[in-house]
């Protein structure tokens, strides 16, 4: 193939000769350079989109690993709210059953102080709205709340004490008639002797009734004395501690033995008129660090 050009510069003609086959065989070498070339290109632009998705899925991978961390620790401060809130129920119910138990002890009305219904709160709407509660700041009220719990729960502890003490100590006090029905007959101090009409101290008071009817310790106690004694005919002794001790005289039967506890207002004795003595009644005494002190402040409480 002849290729003649001709040009406008002074005439100039130019003449190309092509060999076809060479010509045909460049122009493969070159498509085939270009197919490469685009292929390579491809092939690069592949293996970057590959390493792009590679890169996303390993963050995908750690973001699914931070999630699963979340939720694990999430659950973890949930299990632990949970115990707490429900260690702090525990401290309410102790707190409500001794609540109830020292309404009992100080003869409070119930229905003031009722532990099974909130206390009764009330005011008027605020205006301004506070800011959501945080966690930090609700896990240090659930700690403060808990620590309050404890103070009142020692407070309350150490009050029923007091109150189970005072009751305890009102118990076992003297205090009361011996008897249920009857009347006094003699007085505590110096008398005429009934036999032989000469002065004597009478160590006691003496409450006249019908035989047979109830004698009753006036106090919590132990028996230390149960039998016949001389002047006394049948005979109850009763120790109620703190140097106090009760004696019960010319019964007609005994009701109780030594090392027998015996609470207040029980019936230990019925009235009789065994040894010295001119007719059914019981002599009562109150001793007090082994002396005979008299009955009738005791017996008016």
């Amino acid at each position: 193939m002849n290729i003649i050009l001709f040009t406008n510069k002074r005439g100039q003609v130019w003449n190309f000769e092509i060999n076809l086959v060479v010509a045909g065989l460049v122009s493969a070498a070159v498509l085939v350079l270009l197919a490469g070339s685009v292929l390579y290109t491809g092939f690069r632009l592949g293996a970057d989109e590959v390493d792009h998705v590679a890169e996303w899925q390993d963050e995908m991978q750690e973001q699914r690993a931070e999630v699963a961390s979340v939720k694990v620790a999430a659950q973890d401060n949930l299990d632990a709210l949970t115990l707490r809130v429900g260690q702090l129920q525990a401290q309410l119910l102790r707190l409500n059953a001794l609540g109830a138990r020292l309404v009992s002890q100080a003869d409070i009305d119930s229905d003031e102080f009722n532990f099974d219904t909130l206390p009764p709160v009330g005011g008027p709407q605020a205006t301004a709205e506070l800011p959501s509660t945080r966690l930090p700041d609700f896990l240090a009220m659930l700690d403060g709340l808990a620590a309050e719990l404890d103070d009142r729960t020692q407070k309350l502890t150490v009050l029923e004490r007091l109150l189970m003490d005072r009751s305890l100590r009102a118990r076992v006090m003297p205090s009361g008639r011996p008897v249920a029905a009857g009347w006094l007959s003699s007085n505590f101090g110096k008398r005429a002797d009934p036999f032989t009409g000469k002065q004597e101290f009478h160590k006691g008071v003496d409450f006249a009734g019908k035989e047979g009817s109830d004698v009753m310790a006036v106090g919590d106690g132990v028996v230390t004395w149960s039998g016949k004694r001389s002047g006394y005919g049948n005979l109850v002794e009763i120790n109620h501690g703190n140097g106090y001790v009760t004696r019960y005289g010319h019964n007609e039967k005994l009701l109780v033995k030594v090392g027998d506890t015996v609470k207040k207002s029980q019936m230990i004795a019925l009235m009789g008129s065994t040894g010295r003595s001119t007719g059914p009644h019981v002599h009562f005494e109150v001793l007090h660090n082994g002396k005979a002190v008299n009955p009738s402040p005791y017996i008016a409480k």
